[in-house]
């Protein structure tokens, strides 16, 4: 099998980290016999610094040509001072809304290996930490109309529209379900339903939704309750799926409460359109281009595009196993980084990885 991946570096360690995955899907398919073709692309400040703009129609007919995207990261202190309309992270939404993609997955577990790292007390994280969270992603507040800042009586004011149609909750409502059902079959779905009649339409159509799965087990949370049992009891966790403001600070919290969001993957899914999978951290400036980002992140994250676009379920599992294996070992890099490891750079880490999947 043949598929085609459009390549985004972007900013800061985007490039490096890249490279590796890259390297990795490479020896991933000498194993399983799959080819790669790879096509770059800017965006974010690179594609400032060389277009002018965050987000080229070069990027988006590249991407919308691809099987798949691989982005490494987006945005530094370097382009802060741009007018917000034509910030790095501008580039990120832009290709969201282009390719359609309204469903964030983003996994937060905790490997064993790691277990020290984690913020949780010993007895909380011996339960096991391994959520999905679900978010939507190109509806709510962030989206919705009307919004601004416009002078009332005197004085500025901010606003902004949390709005969903029905049609948006139930595609996201069945991601939510399918991937309950790829995993241990329980879906949480979180809204604000006592106060928001937003969340009174999200609850209703994902208990419509939820009788065409009567194989998964559906509970509902309040988005302030769930916050704080993600941090009181994980392990009662599955799969969680939520609205976008709510879904972007959950899946923050359950990633910090690893202790190592360098480890986290994500990938951002439509109805047909090619998959976007990026690391969960930044574009960490202040260690681009030292050889010391960890690529783990971005390695999961094209184990996760061969599992979601390209239904290449034992090629990923071998990149996962990899991945365990050389934690397993005692190999980490800075930010993973405990007494009595051994410390490898972003390249070192990436040919352990490359050398067991051989």
């Amino acid at each position: 099998m043949r598929y085609n991946i459009c390549v985004m570096p972007g900013d800061g360690i985007g490039p490096e980290i890249v490279a590796e995955a890259m390297k990795v899907l490479g020896t991933v398919g000498e194993k399983f016999g799959l080819e790669f073709a790879f096509t770059k692309a800017l965006i974010g400040g690179a594609a400032i610094d060389a277009t002018g703009g965050p987000l080229p129609e070069a990027t988006v007919a590249a991407c919308k040509a691809a099987d798949a995207v691989l982005l490494g990261a987006v945005g530094g202190p370097r382009w802060d001072t741009l007018d917000p309309a034509i910030r790095p992270e501008k580039g990120l939404l832009g290709i969201r809304k282009a390719l359609g993609l309204f469903a964030n997955l983003r996994p937060a577990r905790l490997f064993p290996e790691l277990a020290a790292a984690c913020c949780l007390r010993p007895d909380i994280v011996g339960k096991g930490l391994d959520v999905m969270v679900v978010r939507e992603l190109t509806g709510g507040a962030y989206f919705g109309e009307p919004r601004g800042i416009e002078e009332r009586g005197g004085e500025k004011v901010g606003f902004n529209t949390m709005v969903y149609a029905e049609h948006e909750v139930r595609r996201i409502a069945k991601v939510g379900f399918e991937t309950a059902r790829k995993r241990r079959g329980r879906l949480c779905s979180v809204d604000k339903a006592n106060v928001l009649d937003v969340s009174r339409l999200w609850r209703a159509v994902v208990l419509e939704v939820a009788k065409d799965y009567p194989d998964v087990e559906l509970s509902h949370m309040y988005v302030d309750n769930a916050a704080m049992q993600l941090v009181r009891d994980p392990s009662q966790f599955d799969v969680i799926v939520t609205e976008n403001l709510f879904g972007d600070i959950l899946s923050d919290e359950a990633a910090v409460i690893t202790g190592s969001i360098g480890m986290l993957p994500s990938a951002s899914l439509g109805a047909a359109n090619p998959g976007l999978y990026e690391p969960i951290h930044g574009s960490a400036p202040d260690i681009a281009g030292q050889d010391k980002a960890n690529p783990l992140a971005t390695i999961l994250s094209v184990a996760m595009m061969l599992k979601h676009s390209f239904g290449e379920a034992k090629a990923a599992d071998a990149i996962e196993a990899a991945c365990a294996k050389v934690l397993s070992e005692g190999y980490r890099t800075g930010d993973i980084m405990e007494p009595g490891k051994t410390l490898v750079g972003c390249k070192a880490m990436g040919d352990l990885v490359v050398a067991r999947l051989g």
